[in-house]
């Protein structure tokens, strides 16, 4: 059990980070305000909870990667009851869906904290897909060689 939440934790950080690699590259290339850390510290200052900025932004930053790891957690229930089996293709439709419902979850957020960014929406959520594309695809690429790493541990360390 251990030995998973670990993995899961690992695949997470590392999925994550590589999606929001991608919206810094993809802001700085068109300009724009697509980081995803920098726009939940804009939508937790809307809310009125009352945080330092500092606060703001590091909540800002720990929410979007627990958000991954709740996406990883998702991912590896369909793993492992084998109804997404982990697969390129699969990597591919894990993306699609979450980047769908990561589009969704963002319209949410800006009406439920009546935030409205200067940003080019549309060039955010086209971003935000691709974004959730890479996401699933190196959560699959990591989640199979962390696997494959903890069959070996267990194989070969007593704990």
């Amino acid at each position: 059990m251990i030995y998973t939440i670990i993995q899961l934790i690992l695949v997470s950080i590392g999925a994550t980070s590589a999606m929001t690699w991608f919206s810094y590259v993809m802001s700085k290339k068109f300009q724009e305000l697509y980081k995803e850390p920098v726009l939940l510290t804009f939508a937790l200052k809307k809310t009125n909870i009352s945080l330092s900025e500092k606060s703001q932004k590091t909540w800002g930053w720990l929410i979007h990667y627990i958000i991954g790891f709740l996406f990883v957690m998702g991912y590896q229930i369909l793993w492992v009851k084998n109804i997404l089996p982990v697969s390129p293709l699969n990597a591919l439709l894990l993306g699609v869906i979450s980047g769908v419902i990561g589009i969704l979850s963002w319209i949410i957020i800006f009406k439920m904290t009546d935030h409205q960014p200067p940003i080019d929406f549309k060039g955010y959520y086209i971003q935000l897909f691709f974004a959730h594309i890479i996401f699933a695809v190196v959560a699959t690429a990591l989640y199979s060689i962390t696997l494959t790493l903890l069959i070996l541990v267990k194989a070969y360390v007593t704990v």
